[in-house]
């Protein structure tokens, strides 16, 4: 990976030098097909493609050397200007040299043979296993259009693509222009507008394809049409609804219409479903591409269409956030992500049905955004990217989630109107352009009349989240004398910030019910603020700081507040109020200011009533992650118990048929531990055993299958069994996974070999194999690995992709291994290792202070068993 970085100094340097009229990609993908199974071998080399790519640029300075980007196993050929250039000089493998250059017009012309992947980076191969056909993507973000094409990699450096693709003739073939001529088996592309090279995209294979239109007339009278397509592997066809697909996208196109004053500029839009992908989309203009799983192959609850709505529209919003208008280098990232992942949950809330979206960004978008800016590698919204390996960390909560969060306070700070209208003149001002933060700054200052300096260096160019905490005083008679906000922040980034906040005041009614009665907004700043609106109010039960969610902190509670919600938290009638609180009340249990076990008792007690599915979906993955890793050792087996009798409590009374049955079944199935727990999953899978209006589909039937591999109840005859019955791309994976999570020395042997020792797997495979490897109820199995790890992981980010490096690294950090052993032995390895790659550096640092955090909670935990012991309760 090293020799395949690259600076931001080196990409300055070349911006500086060049600019690009355009590219002509003439890519030959007939070897996709035909020839030995697989993707080739060390032995063998890998299988390639011939890549054939024409470079029209200009020289600003006559004589000046440079580069162009290319990552292929060989090159045939180099002509620039028309001279033939000795590949074995000018290629070093990532780059090719290109020396004394004249000035003004070049042309550069590469033929390569490039390679597939199996890691999901460049062009991806993926024989399905169902039928054996052969289906191809491009995913390149941030650097991997290089090992497709030769081009000058970086985002800056915009031009015109004009790709011409060969593929077998029954193959569907798709790229970010419209196909303009076909002779046989060559497609030709209309030419794109001026594009990053990291957003060009092909598609290629027997892919299920749908088609549709949007139409949308102006008020001048002018219409726009866009032909509308979707696809997916005729394997998944049959579950395929482009017609959803389809109507949040004209929902979406809608909004955008309405709102940015600029016409959709990249002609279609195409929307393809791919397997073994990396991420949840990409936004490729006229071609973007999604990971598979957002087509529901069973039974799934409104909280998956509602995160593939929003999926869709973040995509969509990129179109002019980030591909129409990009930013200059990967230091301003957020100002596509921030604002995509902003403009997802806006759009979705405002013109789809599902209009609980802010519920689902404050409980479970905040919640990746807060652990985010609580590591070590914690950065501010605008970050310092010195190169690609660190661009490549940096799609994280905090780049995106944090960033979303700020700006969804933007909003409320200067006004949706003057939001929107800043955004319309920056994609007016800097179409086709680069951006820099002060760009966009100068037109929010511009349409709002606010010192938008001042807000950035607050929110957007310092690191760290701060704790708001109410404190009240009371009078005789029960009323508020004075209610202050304290605002804290943490010593490594004391930064205190201006909040615009809602306080809440809650009490129950009559009837029970936890309701509000009183409610004042206010302009935080500094240590101490008081809420004078709310003084002389009746004495609450609960105090709500952020209610409403307007800012982006983490809420605490005084002690009265914290003492309601043990007790009535159920009682809460809004859901947005009560998902504040649970997410509050996690994040003190994460910080080792609730005992796990109490976290866990309070889900027990209260989730049942649980209306919002996202939320109660959250509450599951929250609920294991305490008592897997923050609940002290000793609790972990009766708090264990616990929960899988609470989860059968709630599977059985739950109403039949619905999203709660179905989404309680899956967590019984998650946290069973009991032969009772496993001889009624059993039950349900042979047909033994039923529960009313819980139809057990294929994807239920895996989740069931998988603790009873983990636990020993399922051996590989009954695994292969299941695979039988879905011999899928889907399936495949399953079987992977539980294959690996059975418990056995020499499964766990095998297991590890295979992704730490070989690259045959596939990324997925990587994926599902570690998945399968690390389970909590395993600990004394993985305990020999914890040595191994520290061993390989140097070795292994250097021979293999970033992708599977990162995979590996964060997979198998022995976390489970949670004692002070583990954490010296990762000090040790930070220490040995301090001239390590930073971006492997940064991913140890990380699960290193995961680590750290675990054995805080559970010191935390372990003192309110010894307080409740020495109480004798």
């Amino acid at each position: 990976m090293p020799g395949e970085n690259l600076s931001r100094d080196e990409a300055r340097e070349r911006a500086e030098l060049l600019s690009v009229d355009g590219y002509e990609v003439d890519l030959d993908l007939r070897s996709a097909v035909g020839g030995p199974d697989g993707d080739g071998d060390a032995a063998s080399g890998p299988r390639t493609f011939r890549s054939v790519t024409t470079i029209r640029f200009r020289n600003a300075r006559a004589g000046a050397s440079t580069f162009a980007d290319l990552v292929a196993p060989a090159v045939d050929a180099v002509t620039l200007n028309g001279r033939s250039l000795d590949p074995a000089v000018v290629f070093d493998g990532a780059r090719v040299a290109l020396d004394e250059l004249p000035e003004g017009e070049n042309v550069l012309v590469v033929d390569a043979q490039c390679a597939y992947s199996r890691t999901g980076e460049g062009m991806h191969r993926f024989v399905d296993p169902e039928d054996g056909e052969v289906y191809l993507y491009t995913q390149y973000e941030p650097a991997d259009s290089r090992r497709v094409f030769a081009n000058f990699e970086q985002p800056d450096l915009k031009a015109p693509f004009r790709f011409q693709v060969t593929a077998p003739e029954g193959w569907t073939v798709r790229s970010n222009g419209a196909e303009e001529s076909r002779d046989g088996e060559v497609r030709r592309f209309a030419e794109t507008k001026p594009i990053s090279t990291y957003i060009t995209a092909v598609v290629a294979g027997p892919y299920h394809y749908v088609t549709d239109s949007y139409s949308r007339t102006f008020e001048d009278g002018t219409t726009l049409e866009i032909p509308l397509g979707a696809m997916c592997r005729k394997g998944l066809a049959r579950h395929f609804d482009a017609d959803d697909i389809f109507l949040i996208t004209k929902q979406g196109l809608d909004f955008f219409h309405d709102n940015f004053d600029y016409p959709y500029p990249f002609g279609k839009y195409d929307q393809a479903f791919v397997p073994e992908y990396n991420l949840g989309a990409m936004e490729n203009p006229g071609c973007v591409t999604f990971r598979e799983e957002y087509i529901f192959r069973g039974k799934v609850t409104q909280a998956a269409y509602e995160s593939r709505a929003n999926v869709i529209l973040h995509e969509m919003a990129h179109m002019w956030f980030g591909d129409l208008v990009t930013m200059q280098w990967w230091d301003d990232l957020w100002l596509k992500e921030s604002f995509a992942d902003f403009m997802g949950a806006f759009t979705m809330v405002e013109s789809t049905r599902f209009k609980n979206g802010w519920i689902t960004f404050a409980n479970n978008r905040k919640s990746w955004a807060y652990r985010a800016d609580q590591l070590p590698s914690t950065h501010p919204v605008t970050a310092d990217i010195r190169d690609l390996e660190d661009a490549k960390l940096n799609f994280d909560g905090i780049t995106y989630a944090k960033g979303a969060s700020v700006l969804k306070q933007l909003v409320a700070y200067v006004g949706r109107e003057a939001f929107l209208e800043g955004a319309r003149r920056y994609f007016k001002k800097h179409a086709y352009g680069n951006t820099q933060l002060g760009d966009l700054l100068s037109v929010l200052t511009e349409t709002s009349g606010r010192d938008m300096a001042a807000w950035s260096r607050s929110w957007l160019q310092t690191a760290g989240v701060n704790s708001l905490t109410p404190v009240a005083t009371y009078d005789a008679a029960d009323r508020i004398t004075e209610l202050a906000v304290l605002q804290e922040a943490a010593e490594s980034h004391p930064e205190l910030r201006p909040h615009r906040v809602a306080v809440g005041l809650y009490r129950r009614a009559v009837d029970g019910d936890l309701v509000r009665y009183a409610r004042a907004e206010v302009d935080v700043a500094g240590p101490r603020t008081v809420v004078a609106e709310l003084a002389g109010a009746e004495r609450p039960e609960l105090i709500l700081v952020n209610d409403d969610d307007l800012t982006y902190c983490k809420v605490r509670f005084d002690e009265a507040s914290l003492a309601t919600l043990r007790a009535h938290l159920g009682d809460m009638t809004d859901p947005l109020a009560r998902a504040l609180c649970w997410s509050a009340l996690w994040n003190m249990t994460r910080d080792g200011l609730m005992p796990a076990r109490d976290f866990v008792s309070l889900v027990l007690a209260f989730a049942g009533r649980e209306s919002d599915i996202g939320v109660l979906q959250m509450l599951h993955a929250w609920t294991r992650t305490a008592l897997t890793q923050y609940a002290t050792p000793g609790w972990r087996e009766e708090g264990g118990r616990a929960l899988a009798e609470g989860a059968l409590r709630e599977l059985r009374v739950a109403e039949p048929g619905s999203e709660h049955q179905l989404a309680w079944a899956r967590f019984f199935a998650s946290v069973a531990d009991s032969e009772a727990d496993f001889r009624l999953l059993s039950g349900l899978l042979d047909g033994s055993a039923r529960i009313d209006g819980l139809d057990v589909d294929q994807e239920l039937r895996w989740a069931f299958l998988s603790p009873l591999a983990s636990h020993g109840v399922a051996d590989e005859s009954a695994i292969d069994a299941e695979l039988a019955r879905d011999d899928t791309a889907s399936g495949k994976r399953h079987q992977v996974r539980c294959l690996a999570s059975r418990p056995s020395a020499a499964v766990k042997a095998q297991a590890w070999a295979g992704v730490v020792e070989s690259d045959a797997l596939s990324n997925a495979l990587v994926e599902a194999t570690i998945a399968g490897f690390t389970q909590s109820s395993q600990r004394e199995l993985l305990a020999p690995y914890a040595g191994k790890y520290f061993d390989a992981i140097e070795r292994v980010w250097a021979e293999r992709s970033i992708q599977i490096g990162v995979i590996v690294v964060k997979g198998l950090f022995p976390a489970l291994q949670d004692d002070p052993a583990t954490l010296a032995a990762t000090d040790e390895w930070l220490s040995v290792h301090a001239d390590a790659a930073p971006a492997l550096r940064r991913l140890v640092l990380e699960a290193r202070d995961d680590l750290a955090r675990a054995l805080r909670a559970q010191a935390c935990d372990a003192g309110a068993a010894e307080a409740a012991a020495a109480a004798g309760i």
